[in-house]
């Protein structure tokens, strides 16, 4: 396919790196001079270029821009009849997008994460997701959601992500000084959780870490008489009741 991308922030630089090796053409916008250019030398034959000059070359469009630029920068743009629009933007909605492009057709909205560089990531999409699988499907997987208010939702959910993150950069400082290698606890509990989740269900998992007097069962326990359970329950619902950033 012709692919524009407008944008070349973090995850839109994520989501070429995904798609580099499929034959496509891929030209990026020099909005972010430094990270397009250097992108440039990393994947063979993509090409930078101006806003409009990745429009007229790209049947495809990906949107990576932050939702309150958009609304700057896209009127200004001339898009075309028969273009397909994929937008990265969690502050816009999809009829919003709708508007800024016309009359090429927006079909999704779609949340990817940094993993997608690699492939094996999740990958949230609402509206017309058979151009996101296509592109996205083979090593990632979807998740085509039933509206915007689901989509608003799995997005409050994936923020609990940081707080595991830093729950476990605060264990693994914790481990570091007491062993021989100090590096080796960090890269432990990152594989040890990793492949404890990818096992399976997570009802089997707490199951299977519930032994009486075991050291999970008792630290959970801690963790559930300290609020642990309340604390994150209330974030999410206040996290609900905010509108994502723009």
């Amino acid at each position: 396919m012709r692919i524009g991308i407008l944008g070349t922030g973090a995850i839109a630089e994520a989501v070429v790196r995904g798609i580099a090796a499929d034959g496509h053409e891929i030209t990026v916008s020099d909005r972010s001079a430094t990270r397009a250019a250097a992108l440039a030398r990393e994947v063979a034959g993509l090409r930078v270029a101006p806003n409009q000059a990745v429009l007229e070359a790209a049947d495809v469009v990906i949107l990576g821009l932050v939702a309150g630029a958009a609304a700057t920068v896209l009127p200004g743009l001339r898009f075309r009849p028969g273009q397909r629009v994929i937008s990265l933007m969690a502050g816009a909605a999809l009829t919003e997008v709708a508007a800024w492009v016309a009359p090429a057709r927006a079909e999704a909205v779609m949340l990817p994460y940094p993993a997608i560089a690699a492939g094996g990531s999740p990958i949230l999409a609402f509206g017309d997701t058979e151009l996101v699988t296509a592109l996205f499907g083979a090593r990632n997987r979807i998740f085509a959601l039933a509206s915007e208010a689901e989509l608003a939702d799995f997005l409050v959910a994936q923020a609990v992500l940081s707080p595991l993150a830093l729950a476990l950069a605060d264990t693994a400082a914790w481990l570091a000084p007491r062993v021989s290698d100090p590096a080796a606890a960090e890269v432990f509990l990152r594989d040890l959780v990793a492949t404890s989740l990818a096992a399976g269900p997570l009802r089997d998992l707490l199951a299977a870490l519930d032994t009486p007097g075991g050291y999970n069962r008792r630290l959970r326990q801690h963790m559930e008489r300290a609020g642990l359970t309340r604390d994150l329950r209330a974030g999410l619902e206040d996290l609900a009741g905010q509108a994502p950033p723009r």
